[in-house]
């Protein structure tokens, strides 16, 4: 989020917080302060991790930015073909190994794998490049999507 939006959010929270219109009147002992305090809670909630809390998910499918959960549910095999599919469709011709999007060896074992995928994802999560420009943050967010779905397939594969 840029600076103009912020800074803009931030005024009409505090705007909302001390005017007198409320969806609960101000004028009820402590009751009225709720709402106040929920949209506050919200405000730096989405300020510090850059997204909703988990119970408010219904809002991000209502304005359409939720991902939907779940996947084929047929295996590992099938979510790697998939993940392949995908990546093949997005960046033409190139196979993407998941092995080699998490920099480990085809015969690794589960815990040298999730090893990988923590240090892959803090050096890319979204969070860590929030300073740079929005060209290397959009960068980051791929790249940081492929070590996840990297990561989904290999644990699926080592379970399954």
């Amino acid at each position: 989020m840029n600076s103009f939006w912020l800074i803009l959010v931030l005024i009409l929270v505090l705007l909302y917080i001390v005017s007198p219109i409320d969806l609960i009147p101000d004028l009820l002992p402590y009751i009225g302060r709720l709402d106040d305090i929920f949209l506050a809670f919200l405000t730096i909630f989405y300020l510090r991790y850059g997204r909703l809390p988990g119970f408010m998910s219904w809002l991000e499918r209502l304005l359409g930015k939720g991902r939907p959960v779940g996947g084929s549910g047929n295996g590992g095999a099938g979510d790697r073909a998939q993940y392949q599919r995908n990546h093949d469709a997005a960046q033409g011709d190139s196979m993407l190994d998941p092995y080699a999007v998490l920099g480990v060896e085809p015969g690794a074992s589960a815990e040298e794998i999730h090893a990988a995928y923590r240090e892959a994802a803090q050096k890319f999560h979204p969070d860590k490049v929030s300073h740079l420009g929005e060209e290397f943050q959009a960068l980051a967010q791929q790249k940081f999507v492929e070590i996840q779905e990297a990561y989904e397939v290999l644990k699926k594969e080592k379970r399954g």
